[in-house]
């Protein structure tokens, strides 16, 4: 059975297990204060091009979502976030157990736009005792989004330009960073994003590590006491150098973006295959998640020899189902994909 359902099948890069191995007994101070987390510190803010920001390691994405938004928002406020918003559907109700609501806009491709958080905004303000409500406090966005959209530069200014004119911090998942600023659609860079947001993070355990998130504040007013906050949280790895160790590797030389160029090359390999097979998507997505929209025969014949993962219900006869490349995913895996789909 070969796996497309998620880009978390395999565990880490090789040059990591290298590493890892190779620092094994090593004898490090522990919470991230070690010199494999401060190298990764240092090329982190070289790819950003900002010497200001301020580099923490998390493990994974639920609890730096909820860190993040729990340390910025005030006890009254919430979130704004696309209704797809991986806080919103798939945290177990995480950020709401933190005492913050998420306040959730409906998108149809799963991006949020300026407009419609201008339009959030003026509606809490225009209320009638507006202090009887959740304040929304902060913007959430992914990119890539949780359907494999992307946002472009210009959408990203717009949205930083609501977000001044309301004071909202922008905060993005990057949990799939890499396959974003990879894809053949983005005009994105990593510099321009860390000028953007006041918080993002890059995902790693997406994207060739074993497991962690590099969170990066930008935001001068956000960095004051985030240790406390991630200690809280439950989020500081005693270990701490595992999670530097590996965005050190990931982030000399080019590998983290090497990487994350195969998924998309891969993705791109199967999406031509789809289209020329005739068959439809619930989503035009330029990155490493496919949503072809097969009938019940297809998804069953495909079944047989690979795992995808169903997505959405679309009639009587025809479900959406996510298909998913990775860093580590095999060209022949691809090809094998390709012929079945051919043969559909």
């Amino acid at each position: 059975m070969i796996q497309f359902q998620c880009d978390y099948n395999e565990g880490a890069h090789p040059l990591i297990i290298k590493r890892l191995t190779e620092t094994n007994m090593e004898q490090t101070v522990g919470y991230g204060e070690d010199p494999h987390c401060e190298k990764a510190r240092r090329l982190i803010k070289q790819a950003c091009q900002s010497d200001n920001a301020d580099v923490h390691f998390l493990v994974g994405g639920t609890q730096a979502n909820t860190t993040v938004i729990a340390h910025i928002l005030r006890p009254y406020q919430g979130v704004l976030a696309a209704t797809s918003g991986h806080i919103n559907v798939h945290e177990t109700g995480a950020i709401e157990s933190t005492g913050h609501k998420v306040l959730a806009i409906p998108t149809e491709d799963g991006k949020l736009t300026a407009k419609q958080i201008d339009e959030a905004m003026q509606a809490h303000i225009h209320e009638d005792g507006p202090e009887h409500m959740v304040q929304p406090g902060m913007v959430y966005l992914s990119f890539p989004t949780e359907i494999g959209t992307i946002y472009s530069h210009d959408e990203l200014k717009a949205i930083r330009t609501v977000c001044n004119k309301y004071d909202l911090p922008l905060f993005v998942d990057g949990a799939r960073l890499g396959y974003g600023l990879c894809s053949p659609e983005c005009d994105l860079t990593l510099p321009q994003l860390a000028q953007l947001a006041d918080v993002f993070y890059i995902g790693g355990t997406k994207v060739g590590a074993l497991f962690g998130e590099a969170v990066v504040i930008m935001n001068e007013a956000l960095k004051r006491d985030f240790r406390y906050s991630i200690k809280q949280h439950g989020g500081m790895l005693a270990k701490g150098r595992l999670l530097g160790l590996q965005f050190a590797t990931l982030f000399t030389g080019n590998l983290y973006f090497d990487i994350a160029q195969h998924a998309i090359d891969e993705a791109m390999r199967i999406k031509a295959a789809l289209q020329a097979k005739g068959i439809g998507f619930l989503i035009d997505s330029p990155t490493n998640q496919q949503f072809p929209i097969f009938t019940d025969t297809q998804i069953a014949t495909l079944s047989e020899h690979f795992m995808l993962s169903l997505w959405q219900r679309i009639d009587e006869e025809h479900t959406a189902m996510r298909i998913c490349t990775s860093w580590a995913t095999k060209s022949e895996s691809t090809d094998a994909l390709i012929r079945a789909i051919e043969n559909l």
